[in-house]
């Protein structure tokens, strides 16, 4: 079984920039895609990033803004978010084991328990 620990969530003001982690446990190496989505309050879970080994993919939101990263040596998966926006506001979901289908949640195996980024104006 699976565990995703995340980390990094918290207040930032509109354009500042934050770095989300999530370290899956009972691993020793992350062999699996890996991904991030958000939901915001009263809408749905939606798809930010995934990464494939070197491959990586983004929601047309944060393309530019949002960059997915892994970490072998660390066994650690992150997201840095710059130039944050208030639709950014959501928790997020670090997820991971997927058979290919990166942009709907049913698509992944694991979920971990979200963390929550507000962003201020």
């Amino acid at each position: 079984q699976v565990q995703l620990v995340e980390s990094g969530g918290g207040l930032v003001q509109t354009g500042g920039s934050l770095r989300l982690s999530c370290a899956p446990s009972g691993l020793a190496t992350i062999n699996f895609p890996m991904g991030w989505f958000r939901q915001a309050p009263g809408k749905e879970r939606d798809f930010v990033a995934a990464i494939n080994w070197s491959s990586t993919y983004y929601a047309d939101s944060v393309k530019g803004r949002f960059t997915i990263s892994t970490d072998n040596a660390k066994n650690t998966m992150y997201l840095q978010m710059n130039n944050l926006q208030s639709d950014d506001t959501a928790v997020y979901y670090c997820v991971a084991d997927s058979g290919g289908a990166y942009y709907s949640p049913p698509g992944w195996a694991y979920w971990g328990q979200g963390t929550q980024v507000t962003v201020s104006s």
